[in-house]
């Protein structure tokens, strides 16, 4: 068996460690060690939900992973929303993560938040739909507009929950350290039209200090193609 590799798996907005499930079991049955925790005040920790939970708690609860599990030589992954995570987790604790992965993921410069990063119409939805909420939560949208498959959309609509808006507009540091990471990977969702990783993807391709791949399904690759994804956190660990 090839050498034991530790993965940390972190998830986007609305989502938990649930989402990661078709990428975690296979890992773990081919002996990797998996860490795939939910963020606070997401899905089995939405109870924590609240004004006061931004992107600096999550980095926390990824960085505080690391720490006290005492974990090292990672492959440190984020989808989406993590990808804000992952790279202050980058800024934090540099010396303990191997390879970092970007799953159809934001990729902020120093100092951006996630609605930096997004189109008007985007950034003007969520503030709507934050307004509505007491300012403090952003509902989950539809699986249908994330373009995961048809069969596990109602699956996924279930098990999503509200997002701390906090979250999408504190920014972050930590680009710097990510560019001091040996190993860097970013994969693309080519199957849901232009999207705001597009061009963090189009920009990355160009630079050849990066891995670049592009999947051919919806944004939730760890849902739609999981075996790809495995294959592609195998090659990041290599």
């Amino acid at each position: 068996m090839a050498k034991k590799t530790t993965f940390v798996l972190v998830h986007g907005a609305w989502h938990g460690a649930w989402c990661y499930k078709r990428v975690a079991a296979p890992l773990r049955a081919r002996g990797h060690e998996v860490h795939a925790p939910t963020l606070t005040g997401l899905a089995e920790r939405s109870h924590l939900l609240d004004g006061a939970v931004n992107v600096s708690t999550h980095i926390a609860d990824i960085a505080n992973l690391l720490r006290w599990e005492e974990l090292t030589d990672v492959v440190l992954c984020g989808h989406s929303y993590g990808g804000m995570v992952i790279t202050g987790v980058a800024g934090l604790v540099p010396d303990r993560i191997r390879s970092m992965v970007y799953v159809d993921a934001y990729l902020p410069e120093e100092g951006q938040n996630m609605l930096d990063m997004v189109p008007e119409v985007f950034q003007k939805s969520f503030q709507a739909s934050a307004s509505r909420n007491g300012g403090v939560l952003v509902p989950a949208i539809p699986a249908e507009l994330l373009a995961v498959n048809p069969r596990d959309r109602a699956w996924v609509d279930a098990q999503c929950t509200s997002q701390p808006y906090a979250t999408f507009v504190e920014g972050v540091a930590g680009r710097a350290a990510v560019d001091r990471i040996g190993k860097r990977m970013y994969i693309y969702a080519a199957g849901w039209g232009e999207t705001p990783f597009t061009p963090i993807y189009e920009r990355l391709k160009e630079d050849r200090s990066w891995t670049t791949h592009a999947a051919p399904c919806g944004h939730d690759i760890m849902i739609d193609m999981p075996e790809l994804l495995i294959e592609l956190l195998l090659e990041a660990a290599a």
